[in-house]
């Protein structure tokens, strides 16, 4: 459909919205779409009533909370953006609200199982190098695995121990410093293993697979699974399990919020204060196990 194609372009070029964003919007507004041919209803003219009942059908089909406030969110924006071009007078994904999402708390590592995990690769042949390198970053950082896979060498400066890092939508940079094991590891890589790995020196990528293409989201993916079971670790560990821990661990540690969002590249400091949350629940666990009359 022309008004959905157009609205990828939109997302693209004047919202600036990631990869990931623009997959997940389009997903949802497809898929409202393909449910309103379903029921005999005109995308373009679908009413309030309409997209509450696709909400519900949501509901009612098992789909997680977060899923149906996500599928909301998206046709908010899509038609949004029709009122702005005029082909609809009201928005009629506004004000259909699901239910509240309920905000878990994420899962971390702790400090010593963040050492086993990073200790699992191989370092004395070049994935594991490789890997090694990837592996100290993302924890050094507390970047998002699309941030990582997206890095160029360039985007690293080991004289001064720091990473520039673009996050969601362009021109959202930000310098995080680095700690001393991460950059002998990236030093390492870059030295030994990387122009090993190329396939052409022109690649600017910073880490690339065994054929020395850039890394992929599934391909990290699988290397943070195999990590897992090495360690033999029983949490579920994904790329975000290493940012959560990142995070929670510098303000354990006495990191202020405001430079924590920072280094995240969190753009309200309520998705920061999450960690508030989980640090004081830790301290809760602490005192009810080692206080005597708790």
């Amino acid at each position: 459909m022309d008004e959905i194609n157009d609205y990828a372009s939109y997302l693209a070029t004047e919202k600036k919205a990631s990869e990931n964003t623009m997959c997940s919007y389009l997903r949802d507004v497809r898929q409202f779409a393909e449910y309103c041919g379903r029921e005999g209803l005109d995308l373009i003219r679908a009413t309030r009533t309409d997209v509450g009942g696709y909400i519900r059908y949501l509901t009612g089909c098992g789909k997680s909370v977060s899923t149906v406030t996500r599928a909301a969110a998206s046709l908010k924006s899509f038609y949004g953006y029709l009122v702005r071009l005029g082909k609809v007078a009201v928005n009629p994904a506004r004000g259909v609200a699901p239910a509240k999402v309920e905000r878990k708390l994420p899962q971390i590592l702790t400090s010593k199982e963040v050492e086993l995990f990073l200790e699992q690769p191989e370092r004395g042949d070049p994935k594991g190098c490789r890997d090694h390198a990837m592996l100290e970053l993302l924890y050094a950082t507390g970047i998002r695995v699309s941030e990582l896979i997206d890095l160029n060498v360039g985007d690293l400066n080991l004289t001064v121990s720091q990473l520039r890092c673009t996050g969601k939508g362009k021109g959202k940079e930000r310098v995080i410093p680095l700690y001393p094991a991460a950059v002998r590891a990236l030093s390492e890589y870059l030295r030994e293993v990387r122009p090993q790995l190329l396939e052409s020196p022109s690649e600017p990528a910073l880490f690339v697979n065994m054929t020395g293409k850039r890394m992929s989201r599934q391909g990290f993916w699988k290397i943070i699974k195999h990590y897992q079971e090495k360690a033999g670790i029983q949490k579920e560990i994904t790329p975000h399990t290493l940012r959560h821990s990142f995070a929670a661990h510098l303000l354990e540690n006495g990191a202020d919020l405001r430079s924590i969002q920072e280094m995240l590249g969190h753009a309200d400091i309520s998705s920061t204060q999450i960690y508030t949350q989980l640090v004081n629940q830790k301290l809760k666990n602490v005192y009810i196990k080692a206080h005597p009359r708790a």
